[in-house]
């Protein structure tokens, strides 16, 4: 029995998605609930799996279409596969019978299996990248399910070719490469390719969510009257607590102890004596939030994904550093869902992980403000009149001034500080 695999239900506000990789082949046997291709959103990355056990007799879309909910992406051909069985006769059919020459029949299925190999075992996207830069299926080894060929294997294979054996010429007559989600393989391929002195280009769609983030940070720009105001704060003491019992706090809770915990508690205690820092703007009301949902900016292969803690104030530090974790590690495979995304009265961004000494983080629309942490470096600073070395971190708040006035964002930045400074105030809340 035939049936249809369709686009399904997309979250609230998303009307369209783009077609990802197709994780199955045309003929390729199925079972219920296994992944057949990635629908990218402009927020999330939503798997359609199989709806039964069966064989994928057809594909209707390709890599990178659009589509929207209901439309048909395939056909699955439930059961034991016989809707492939006709496929199957037809190659029977063709095959050499034993009184033809055995040389033509070993070069006849040598042809074949050489036509299989550039087409069948390759993902969309891989047989795209073989197809532009000459490559056939045969000379890569695919690191994907049952031997496939990713794209991946493609750049690997791309990248390793010797630079002569392509001219300017075959370069700049080659197809422009369809973006996918990942789209720092084609920003690493064109730097490579303008390292051997060619001025080069190449033009690549930015992804959906791409263009979510872009259209976000544009409104926050616009239509926010935003203002930074900077700190430092001395780590010392953090350090020094987390030294003392990260051994003992992993060994508990099975979770790393990090810094971020510290800050998620900070910045909530901090919200909870200026809950106008919390509040947001709704047409001409101010909407006051009595909960603490703190987003935690995280950077993924898609772009950057801020997945919200539900009531940070109730959570103990090993569940802020499990969640944190849990969340980071799905948005890395795409995992993170809608409704994780959702919603947020506060955000935290840290780009001292990428070595950023000090930057003007941006609101994270409709909420009110966002702390950036940032690099913590040795300098030297003045203690009881005395010249120290001491571990510290610049401080960041972006507010937005038609809710917060400076006061209340100098103050609030100020308790992050005096609460990071002395961590044993976050647990008697004093």
């Amino acid at each position: 029995m035939a049936t249809e695999v369709k686009v399904p239900e997309l979250p609230e506000s998303v009307s369209e998605a783009t077609v990802g990789e197709w994780q199955k082949n045309k003929g390729d046997r199925v079972t219920r609930d296994e992944n057949l291709l990635d629908l990218e959103t402009d927020k999330v990355v939503l798997e359609v799996p199989a709806v039964a056990d069966g064989v994928l007799a057809e594909i209707k879309v390709q890599a990178g279409d659009t589509v929207h909910a209901g439309d048909v992406l395939a056909i699955l051909e439930e059961g034991s596969g016989d809707a492939s069985s006709d496929e199957k006769q037809g190659d029977t059919e063709s095959e050499p019978t034993a009184s033809e020459d055995k040389s033509d029949s070993k070069s006849e299925q040598n042809s074949s299996d050489d036509e299989d190999g550039d087409n069948a075992i390759a993902s969309p996207a891989a047989s795209k990248l073989m197809e532009e830069n000459d490559i056939a299926a045969r000379d890569i080894k695919g690191s994907g399910k049952d031997g496939r060929i990713t794209k991946a294997d493609v750049q690997k294979a791309v990248d390793s070719k010797p630079a002569a054996s392509e001219s300017k010429s075959d370069r700049s007559a080659r197809p422009e490469a369809k973006a996918d989600s990942h789209i720092e393989e084609a920003d690493r391929q064109a730097m490579g390719e303008a390292a051997s002195g060619d001025r080069t280009e190449q033009r690549v769609p930015m992804t959906r969510i791409r263009q979510r983030i872009a259209e976000r940070l544009l409104d926050a720009s616009q239509n926010t009257a935003m203002l930074t105001t900077f700190n430092e704060v001395d780590m010392k003491s953090v350090i020094d607590m987390r030294a003392q019992y990260k051994e003992a706090f992993e060994k508990q809770h099975e979770v790393r102890l990090g810094f971020m915990s510290f800050f998620v508690k900070a910045a909530t205690e901090a919200l909870k004596r200026f809950p106008i820092v919390n509040a947001s703007i709704d047409e001409g009301d101010i909407v006051y939030h009595g909960f603490y949902d703190i987003g935690v900016a995280v950077s993924s292969p898609r772009g950057l994904l801020v997945p919200i803690l539900r009531d940070a104030d109730q959570m103990s530090y090993a569940q802020v550093e499990s969640t944190i974790r849990d969340l980071g590690k799905r948005a890395q495979n795409g995992k993170v869902t809608m409704d994780e995304m959702t919603g947020g009265t506060f955000t935290i961004t840290n780009g001292g992980v990428f070595g950023s000494l000090l930057s003007t983080p941006i609101i994270n629309p409709p909420q009110a403000a966002i702390l950036g942490m940032h690099a913590t470096n040795d300098k030297p600073v003045v203690r009881d009149g005395e010249i120290v070395i001491r571990p510290m971190m610049q401080l960041a708040l972006s507010y937005d001034h038609r809710l917060v006035d400076g006061r209340d964002a100098v103050l609030f930045l100020r308790t992050v500080k005096e609460l990071l400074e002395d961590p044993a105030r976050l647990l008697l809340q004093v």
